[in-house]
């Protein structure tokens, strides 16, 4: 029997990523039928935990991400070989 190859970084990425603008996508309509305030109290408690649930779900896509981005970054000594700014670091360089 062969043996099936492992799938590469790249195409094991795609299906979270999908998964992960799909939970984006679910969550802001969650979010705007509970701003309308145009469902019971009982959907609103079942809308508002799918959205924590949610909410959970693309913070640890998140932080895979940026662990994944630190891996690329990172030589073979642990050290990053490159930086990037984040927008909280671009506008305290842009306030001194």
């Amino acid at each position: 029997m062969a043996k099936k190859s492992a799938p590469s970084a790249e195409t094991d990425t795609q299906p979270r990523l999908a998964a992960f603008e799909d939970s984006v996508t679910e969550l802001e309509g969650l979010v705007e039928a509970l701003e309308s305030g145009d469902v019971s109290l009982e959907q609103a408690l079942a809308k508002f935990e799918r959205g924590v649930i949610l909410a959970r779900e693309c913070q640890q896509t998140l932080k895979h991400a940026e662990l994944r981005v630190d891996q690329l970054l990172a030589d073979g000594d642990g050290e990053h070989i490159a930086t990037f700014d984040t927008p909280s670091d671009t506008q305290a360089d842009d306030q001194r």
